[in-house]
């Protein structure tokens, strides 16, 4: 059995950084695991692995641009239709992999995630292959300092998971960057105003985004009140994005999401069923 993780989420969330220690895990743990690059305007330097398999081989952002004229974004969506023209090559690149774990790191344009028809198709071709695949949405810890923010980050998770029908983990990136001092948050270096919220945001409280109007501290436009309560409302009864919470400078951490990946794709089906790590009590007071 073969199985792949795809690797999503919006520029800068880390997806690069985290797909290398994901790998650096694997190897320690005496599993095979490679690197593929679907991001056709990703720059050599930033994989800590080389990929075994690179889009960029087949079609690359910086051709499209010069051939053909296209500005960033319609050369990105040409180049995964291209892609998809030709799956023929993805699919002769990956039959040289069997029983491994694939870690496919993706580009950071969110819209390739929420209405596109690229990824589903792609995912179809995978699960056609014969290879089981999940997905990992990573947003950042600093998605935290503005609950609007916040809350778009949550809803484009939302979407995102709608939109590919496959098992979803998202994960909260870069906790190694929210301070445990709320002084730092009254000077503006994180938004948080203490570490105790957290819990509220890994598992999104609603009441988060709305609360009464006139309350100290909502400058909430009146115009747009009723916007967040049917937003509130739609989370409510759709309660289908939580967070893990990822420090990479936490050995534990990664374990514990690595843990999640594998339970949710039933990895290594055929030998005693594992459950996945938790943080238990201390971690979440380490956090607090």
């Amino acid at each position: 059995m073969r199985y792949a993780v795809l690797v999503t989420g919006p520029a800068g969330a880390g997806k690069s950084t985290f797909s290398g220690s994901f790998l650096t895990h694997l190897r320690t743990s005496k599993r095979t695991g490679h690197l593929v690059n679907l991001d056709p305007a990703a720059s050599p330097t930033s994989f800590e692995y080389e990929p075994v398999i690179d889009i960029k081989d087949l079609v690359s952002l910086e051709d499209v641009m010069t051939e053909l004229g296209y500005g960033p974004n319609g050369g990105l969506v040409y180049c995964f239709e291209y892609l998809l023209e030709n799956m023929d090559w993805l699919e002769e690149e990956l039959g040289g992999y069997d029983d491994d774990y694939l870690i496919i790191d993706c580009p950071g344009q969110i819209e390739l995630y929420t209405h596109h028809p690229f990824l589903p198709t792609l995912v179809q071709n995978l699960t056609r292959m014969g290879i089981r695949t999940c997905a990992v949405y990573l947003i950042e810890s600093q998605f935290m300092e503005d609950r609007y923010k916040f809350f778009s980050g949550v809803l484009s998770a939302m979407s995102a998971m709608v939109n590919l029908e496959i098992p979803w983990i998202n994960i909260m990136s870069k906790m190694d960057l929210v301070t445990a001092n709320p002084e730092d948050s009254a000077s503006g270096r994180n938004g948080l105003r203490a570490r105790k919220d957290i819990a509220r945001f890994l598992d999104p409280d609603p009441l988060l985004l709305v609360g009464p109007r006139g309350q100290e501290g909502n400058t909430e436009n009146p115009r747009f009140h009723a916007l967040n309560q049917a937003i509130v409302q739609l989370i409510e009864d759709h309660p289908l994005v939580s967070f893990l919470p990822l420090d990479l400078s936490n050995p534990d951490s990664l374990e514990t999401v690595i843990s999640h990946i594998d339970y949710t794709m039933q990895y290594g089906e055929d030998e005693e069923p594992k459950e996945p790590h938790d943080l238990d009590e201390g971690d979440f007071q380490e956090l607090e």
